[in-house]
């Protein structure tokens, strides 16, 4: 099967590899449709690593995809060949304390698609996943659409975690496809202003375009300020989504006490630092984010209904030859991208 595998730092080369087949009874081959790429597929793509999750050259990136049965396990019982399918990436162990806790996201024996030491990514023909992580879609959603539910989903597990309720105001820092999709989950949900910034003019304009109250760039003003002038004295809910320590320093200004910090972005450092004066002062709730957990079924739901309208999230598209291309689109912010669509 063909399949496009990191080969260095900015390296990416189209390989032949053996396809994968079905091993255990619950195993689900399938044809990969869509692939996204994710900012995680990128920081792996620019620096061969995240934290400790170090890559192995060559080696085969990609979480965010769609895809179609091609054959199943003899225990299989839900799905067959033809259906159209979600993927959720996480495979989780289902034995461990977490999972019995409802904890699947933080399983001690995780294995995630694309993380170096875990699984290999989608970015190829075929792919083996165990039942559990493939959900039909019914026909109701396209398989671009069925590739945006991952991280949909993320946008619609922070909101839940951030305990939001009707009319709070929330600030999300990022208007990448995460912070997108926490916009879109959090109007769901009945926000009531929604502020967003960047540091890309154009991922701002398309913030606006998307729902936000208003968005500003904060290398070009003091979005601080220009927030608490019309939400003294201060918001509700803070979603960092850039993976920035300035943007972690302007969700702290701009909660109000007793408010609440959400963490959601992807650091490339390790390390990262808080203004514990003002965050005790404050009395803020700082909530970190780890992907999701049992969101998969009501983000497809949300965008089969129309009530999540997140289609336009997609500006580009590309066949698997071309992956490479797209990747470089995406880590250097070129032609207004926001998210980056692979089809196969």
């Amino acid at each position: 099967m063909k399949a496009a595998v990191l080969t260095g730092i900015r390296q990416m080369k189209i390989v032949d590899l053996p396809r994968p087949s079905i091993k255990n009874d619950n195993d689900v081959l399938l044809k990969v449709a869509v692939v996204g790429v994710c900012g995680s597929d990128v920081h792996y793509y620019l620096a061969g690593r995240i934290g400790s999750k170090i890559v192995q050259y060559p080696y085969l990136v990609g979480h965010e995809c769609s895809a179609i049965v091609e054959a199943v396990g003899k225990k299989v019982k839900h799905i067959r060949p033809g259906d159209a399918v979600a993927v959720e990436p996480a495979v989780s162990c289902h034995e461990c304390p977490q999972c019995k806790m409802g904890r699947e996201n933080t399983c001690c024996n995780l294995k995630f698609l694309g993380v170096p030491g875990e699984l290999a990514g989608c970015l190829c023909e075929y792919i083996v996943m165990p039942e559990d992580c493939c959900l039909p879609t019914n026909g109701r959603l396209t398989h671009e659409q069925t590739a945006l539910c991952e991280p949909f989903t993320i946008g619609v597990y922070t909101i839940q975690q951030s305990r939001l309720t009707k009319g709070n105001k929330i600030v999300i820092l990022g208007s990448g496809p995460i912070g997108l999709s926490c916009l879109t989950a959090a109007k769901i949900q009945g926000a009531g202003s929604v502020y967003m910034t960047d540091k890309l003019d154009y991922r701002a304009e398309f913030a606006k375009k998307a729902g936000a109250t208003w968005a500003g760039n904060p290398d070009k003003g003091d979005v601080v300020k220009d927030i608490l002038q019309r939400e003294p004295p201060g918001v509700d809910i803070a979603c960092e989504c850039a993976g920035q320590q300035n943007a972690i320093d302007q969700a702290v200004e701009v909660l109000r006490p007793g408010g609440v910090l959400m963490l959601v972005g992807i650091h490339e450092s390790d390390r990262v630092s808080f203004p514990i004066n003002h965050i005790r002062r404050k009395e803020i709730t700082i909530i970190n984010v780890r992907r999701q957990n049992r969101c998969t079924e009501q983000a497809m739901e949300l965008i089969a209904s129309g009530r999540a309208l997140i289609d336009s999230f997609v500006t580009h598209r590309f066949k698997l030859e071309q992956a490479k291309e797209a990747f470089d689109l995406v880590a250097d912010y070129r032609d207004g991208v926001v998210k980056a669509m692979i089809t196969l």
